[in-house]
């Protein structure tokens, strides 16, 4: 060991140095998931900016939105790793190490950036806009009486749910009864029979 660290020279320390500075991260990070530790959303670095001229249209997240830990590690990593074999093993040169390096870092930038992109295009948020019950039929579920709300079961979306309800015209309708969502008013649908 002894042997092998009084060959290396300043370049091949520097590209260790950088292999171990991404590496260092990931493992800690791996390692404390495995541990049960919870990260939240952190993937990408957000800090609060002014905008020079005191307005609010200094946007960070279209400035800083590219950077993340696991980018900047996977930059370091790859750049340590490929340029000492390019360097070491071989031994292309400094300056063909360097644009190597500097390739493989930009290209798990790149690769790590599309992963966390395409990882947010597949989130949902899963909230129903209730707003969508309009023109859905379904039956009374609970009675609604004159000027007071019952429950109905509406069919929208594809599945079954139960909301609140009041009738359009303040009438009573029964338990049983079809109806029609014609509006919506808050969070209370307001529905009326279907004939």
């Amino acid at each position: 060991m002894g042997a092998w660290f009084n060959n290396l020279n300043g370049l091949d320390i520097f590209y260790l140095i950088c292999a171990l500075a991404g590496c260092i991260p990931l493992l800690a990070r791996f390692a404390l998931q495995f541990l049960g530790a919870d990260f939240g959303d952190e993937a990408a670095m957000h800090a609060d900016f002014e905008s020079p001229d005191g307005g609010d249209a200094f946007d960070t997240d279209a400035s800083l939105k590219f950077l993340s830990l696991h980018g900047l590690s996977s930059f370091f990593m790859m750049f340590g790793l490929v340029g000492y074999a390019l360097y070491r093993q071989s031994e292309v040169g400094a300056a063909l190490s360097l644009l190597g390096a500097a390739a493989a870092g930009l290209a798990s930038f790149w690769v790590i950036g599309r992963l966390f992109k395409l990882m947010a295009s597949m989130q949902h948020s899963g909230t129903i806009n209730i707003s969508q019950a309009v023109g859905s039929e379904g039956k009374v579920y609970t009675t609604i009486h004159p000027n007071k709300t019952g429950s109905v079961m509406v069919t929208f979306l594809g599945r079954l749910r139960e909301y609140d309800a009041a009738s359009a015209d303040n009438s009573e309708i029964r338990t049983g009864t079809r109806i029609r969502v014609t509006e919506v008013s808050g969070n209370i649908l307001v529905v009326t029979p279907i004939q």
